[in-house]
């Protein structure tokens, strides 16, 4: 079934931004996801961390998400990948440009994911319900990276209660944007910010 498009998930621009040029990534959009959507980020890699094959030799014929089984079987590697290949996943019917598919390899794609607190779902629909039921989060990092913007700065510990109190105000206002908005707009980090 074709999902279409709509929202921020299936955002073309977001897609190729989260894909190499001939292939998609599901770490890439699986990190992009837990960093910007959940607010949290996976640890960075480990040094000298090999990359992903692509499609030759021993691997001809795999599709992406049996080659990332490959990679996560070197230990160093599985730990983060653990995190965030499943999210990333979900996304795998929407290609390196973003447009939709169902087989990868002359195979039916696999879309099934999950989230980190072992939550699974089946495609962009099921992540998009899965990330809805965690509104509070997603509305923290939200705020966080609009107060970053809005500030010029970094937010510290210190901003913490005005970003905790912004979301507790927007959720009892439905978590509407303006509510979020003036609430960075009112808060002391944004009123106390130095200007250059």
């Amino acid at each position: 079934e074709y999902e279409g498009r709509g929202g921020l998930l299936r955002q073309g621009s977001i897609l190729i931004v989260t894909s190499y040029a001939t292939r998609t990534s599901p770490v890439i959009r699986g990190k992009w996801i837990l960093e910007n959507i959940l607010g949290v980020p996976p640890p960075p890699p480990p040094p000298a961390v090999p990359p992903l094959k692509d499609n030759g030799g021993s691997t001809k014929n795999l599709s992406v998400r049996e080659r990332l089984a490959l990679h996560r079987a070197n230990m160093p590697c599985a730990g983060c990948h653990r995190l965030m290949d499943p999210v990333g996943f979900s996304l795998e019917n929407y290609d390196a440009v973003g447009r939709w598919r169902t087989i990868e390899e002359n195979k039916p794609l696999d879309s099934a994911g999950g989230l980190p607190d072992g939550s699974t779902f089946q495609g962009v629909n099921g992540l998009q319900e899965a990330l809805m039921k965690r509104q509070d989060q997603f509305v923290s990092t939200f705020t966080d990276k609009l107060m970053t913007y809005a500030i010029g700065r970094a937010v510290e510990y210190y901003d913490q209660p005005a970003i905790r109190s912004i979301v507790a105000d927007a959720k009892a206002k439905d978590y509407r944007f303006s509510s979020v908005v003036l609430g960075i707009v009112n808060s002391t980090p944004f009123q106390m910010r130095r200007t250059k």
